[in-house]
């Protein structure tokens, strides 16, 4: 045991051993690559699903205020229709009381 040098039978079962510790390591690191593009792909998607959000928020916001105009013009044209109902009852009464008068 006094002998510095190792016998091939040694230094080729540390080779193997080598090579497979090499090969598993290998395919950890390719899946953490995949693992890290993944994530990526994931990050990006995320990040146009934000943005798309964002753009369907301002969109709401610009359809709300259309909306707000929309259903103020129908609010102010009924308005408009009862007071013009008012004023011709109205008239058809100050008419009737004149015609009662005798005017």
């Amino acid at each position: 045991m006094d002998d510095p040098y190792i016998s091939r039978a040694e230094h080729e079962e540390f080779s193997r051993r080598l090579a497979e510790e090499n090969k598993r390591q290998d395919k950890r690191i390719e899946m953490l690559e995949e693992n890290v593009r993944e994530m990526r792909a994931l990050t990006n998607s995320v990040e146009r699903l934000a943005t798309s959000v964002e753009d369907m928020v301002k969109e709401q916001e610009k359809q709300g205020k259309r909306l707000e105009v929309l259903e103020g013009r129908d609010g102010e044209m009924w308005r408009k229709v009862v007071g013009y109902i008012i004023t011709a009852v109205i008239g058809i009464v100050i008419g009737f009381v004149f015609h009662q008068v005798g005017m």
